[in-house]
């Protein structure tokens, strides 16, 4: 049976108490959040994650699913390995996770994509991942069934596939079993500081003391952070999926060309997706950074649908407020989970895709659609970064739609960047200072 993607209508299932105080305080319980949490405890630090809605409510259970290494910007590439070991020993310790290698296809209908995937595939190749070009006739072997007209493919076998809505909240149990306090429902309103640093944080049940702050709230982290006077040009589209029920297996892993993408489930059936489109709803903010966005959305302009209003309460809607005080009720408790309508004539279309692709299948039958907002950066890799203007805070956003898969791996970094620890990988890619100090914007790769 599908499960749908977590919401609020789940009862609260991490429901700790509210210390007064604390090492570091985590905000945002995606992910990113649960994997630093994780990690902090691990090396013994007294963290609270704080979650306004539900673990994994947003996109951390709205993904695909995939963990691929493929197709990464370069500077991400080195974490993303890591973070594929790690999930190995997390599946090792909860096989329910779903974690399966069946690797990562990426299917081309021109010569123009397999170059650009042969180009990609020779630097990855020195930096150790086993990726490899396949040519129509291997592909044809892979997918013996297919009727596409796809010349050929770039192909990861070691990426892998987990089911994202039960895999976040079991690492988040995990985290628990560390050491880690999990709180639902409990919006963080502000940070409280003394002479510029970080002296604790306000919640909507109260005040928490602490020195350091992890901000990893997605779509939700630039609203948090402008309050706090920092600015970072982050805007949210919105992603469709939807469910079959049980199909014959065409593929064990994920695949994706420029007109839908695949992935095979444990139950049976695939989550299927548009492999280029998404939604974007336009609001301040959209305006706002127009300059930094406009080489970004002048490449995706046709595969982008534009929508004039967001809905009420969202990070950019018109009405959402910019500032509010510590005693006040927060845009994060009136909004306290982003479950936006999908975009049904895409997914529509996307299902007529796999039956022109498998027509042995033919149209295949939907049991669940859903869709989910990505945070986005203007060159579509993430902040990982202190923040040097707020002593104590560091932010780890702006994944853009790749955080499911390198989630194990970026946690493990931010941990060790809280603590002063070894990160073990050049973050200079994903500093914050780049959208300010002049540095030209260079947009990684969109494999």
């Amino acid at each position: 049976m599908t499960a749908f993607p977590i919401s609020l209508n789940a009862p609260a299932t991490f429901v700790d108490g509210l210390p007064k105080s604390a090492d570091i305080v985590v905000i945002g319980g995606g992910v990113i959040g649960v994997m630093t949490a994780l990690f902090l405890a691990e090396r013994g630090s007294k963290v609270v994650l704080c979650e306004k809605g539900r673990i994994a409510g947003e996109q951390s259970s709205r993904n695909w699913g995939w963990i691929r290494q493929q197709g990464r910007d370069f500077a991400e590439l080195p974490i993303m390995m890591e973070s594929m070991r790690l999930w190995q020993a997390l599946a090792a310790e909860m096989p329910d996770l779903g974690f399966q290698q069946q690797g990562v296809l990426y299917l081309a209908r021109s010569d123009a994509e397999m170059a650009g995937f042969d180009a990609w595939r020779k630097v990855a190749l020195e930096m150790g991942l086993d990726t490899q070009m396949r040519s129509a006739s291997a592909l044809k072997e892979m997918l013996p069934d297919h009727r596409a007209p796809w010349i050929g493919a770039l192909f990861t076998p070691s990426d892998a596939r987990a089911e994202p809505w039960k895999a976040v909240p079991l690492l988040a149990h995990a985290a628990k079993r560390r050491g880690a306090l999990m709180i639902e429902d409990c919006a963080v309103r502000c940070l409280d500081r003394a002479g510029g640093r970080i002296v604790g944080v306000v919640t909507e049940k109260g005040r928490i003391s602490c020195q350091q702050v992890v901000v990893a709230g997605g779509a939700w982290s630039s609203l948090f952070l402008r309050r706090e006077g920092v600015d970072l040009p982050q805007l949210s589209v919105l992603a469709s999926v939807a469910a079959t029920g049980p199909l014959p297996e065409v593929f064990a892993g994920n695949a994706a060309d420029d007109r839908f993408a695949f992935r095979r489930r444990t139950d049976g059936g695939y989550t299927l997706a548009p492999g280029a489109s998404h939604d974007f709803f336009v609001g301040p903010d959209a305006f706002r950074h127009m300059g930094a966005f406009w080489p970004t959305l002048r490449k995706d302009f046709r595969s982008t649908h534009f929508r004039l209003t967001p809905p009420k309460g969202y990070p950019d809607g018109w009405g959402t407020p910019r500032t509010w005080s510590a005693d006040e009720v927060s845009p994060f408790e009136r909004q306290r989970l982003l479950n936006p309508a999908p975009n049904l004539a895409e997914l529509r279309k996307v299902a007529e895709n796999f039956a022109k692709a498998f027509p042995h299948i033919g149209l295949p039958p939907i049991t669940a659609t859903w869709a989910g907002m990505i945070d986005t950066l203007p060159d579509v890799v993430p902040v990982i970064d202190r923040i040097a203007a707020v002593p104590g805070l560091v932010v780890a956003t702006g994944m853009c739609g790749h955080g499911f898969g390198i989630g194990p791996g970026v946690g493990r970094v931010v941990a060790d960047l809280v603590l002063d620890g070894l990160v073990g990988h050049d973050l200079t890619r994903f500093r914050h200072a780049r959208f300010t100090d002049g540095s030209p914007i260079e947009r990684g790769p969109t494999l």
